[in-house]
């Protein structure tokens, strides 16, 4: 569990370096996204709610966690 969480900080943590480059940052966001939890969840929202990212990257984020929400729905 620990390791989950320290690989969901660490991705969100390059998601929101504005110091590294835009790929970079954008894999990040995707990988949240692949992780499907509900801790990831949280982290693509915070990302979508982070205005020191350019638009770009926050509707990125605000796609993964609307994705993450249909997979994780019962159907």
């Amino acid at each position: 569990m620990s390791e989950k969480h320290d690989e969901l900080k660490k991705l969100s943590e390059i998601a929101a370096d504005m110091k590294l480059p835009a790929d970079l940052r954008r894999k990040a966001i995707e990988q949240l996204g692949v992780i499907s939890t509900h801790d990831a969840l949280l982290a693509l929202l915070d990302l979508a709610a982070n205005e020191n990212l350019v638009a770009k990257e926050r509707d990125l984020a605000l796609k993964q966690a609307r994705e993450v929400i249909k997979k994780t729905s019962p159907q």
